[in-house]
């Protein structure tokens, strides 16, 4: 299927399309006239990939896991070395929750500061 074709199923635009295919995710052939020609599980790969992604990794780390992926969702077979990485991936995002909670406390205290400063 050409690329405008895959963009229309998964709702996923054509220039991120060609994003995932430099980043070496998808791969497509390329016809006599240079157009771009994607297999029938490329629909189900940019769905993983999207899934993926949604899930708080990265296309790099995607990369790796991305062969050890089953079906429209995140399930991943227990390639070695995927399950650490989710568990790294996942440590980083908890920390990265935490330092927003800080900040989101901070910043109400700053806002409920100011308030009470401000002059009638």
């Amino acid at each position: 299927m050409l690329i405008g074709e895959l963009a229309r199923r998964t709702g996923v635009a054509e220039r991120l399309l060609r994003h995932y295919e430099r980043a070496g995710l998808l791969h497509a052939e390329r016809l006599p006239n240079g157009y771009r020609d994607y297999d029938d599980g490329a629909e189900d790969t940019v769905r993983r990939i999207r899934a993926l992604l949604a899930a708080g990794l990265t296309a790099r780390e995607i990369g790796p896991i991305l062969p050890c992926t089953a079906g429209p969702g995140t399930a991943v077979s227990a390639c070695p070395g995927v399950l650490d990485g989710l568990r790294d991936r996942l440590a980083v995002l908890d920390r990265r929750a935490a330092d927003l909670d800080a900040a989101r406390r901070n910043l109400r205290a700053t806002i409920a500061a100011t308030e009470r400063a401000a002059p009638p």
